[in-house]
């Protein structure tokens, strides 16, 4: 069974920082596009930063400068560092693969709340 498992989220307050965690239980992923979305109150869903399986990264650009995504060595866990956090930033994060970047996402993680205040 194919699974996405996020931690990391919690209440902060605005200027510090999180790190969000996504564990893939699936050796597969390593051929996909793995990302971070977010949704908001009320808002639609969002992508937030995406990593390819060549390493190409994007990010939306109200987190350019300070969210990070990146991957271990064995793509087994996603992360998201968030510094320099916002209020706008509240939302749960969702962890997230496709089998490319812009494709239409195939599993997703059951979300982490991010709370900043």
């Amino acid at each position: 069974h194919v699974q996405l498992v996020e931690s990391g989220g919690g209440s902060v307050q605005a200027g510090e920082s999180l790190r969000l965690s996504c564990v893939v239980s699936e050796y597969r992923y390593s051929t996909y596009c793995m990302g971070w979305f977010r949704q908001a109150p009320g808002k639609e869903r969002e992508g937030v930063a995406a990593i390819d399986a060549d390493g190409t990264i994007g990010y939306r650009d109200s987190v350019k400068g300070r969210f990070a995504i990146s991957q271990d060595n064995t793509k087994e866990t996603l992360y998201l560092q968030m510094n320099s956090l916002k209020p706008e930033d509240t939302a749960v994060y969702y962890c997230a693969a496709a089998y490319y970047c812009g494709g239409q996402v195939r599993y997703w993680g059951q979300g982490t709340q991010v709370t900043v205040s």
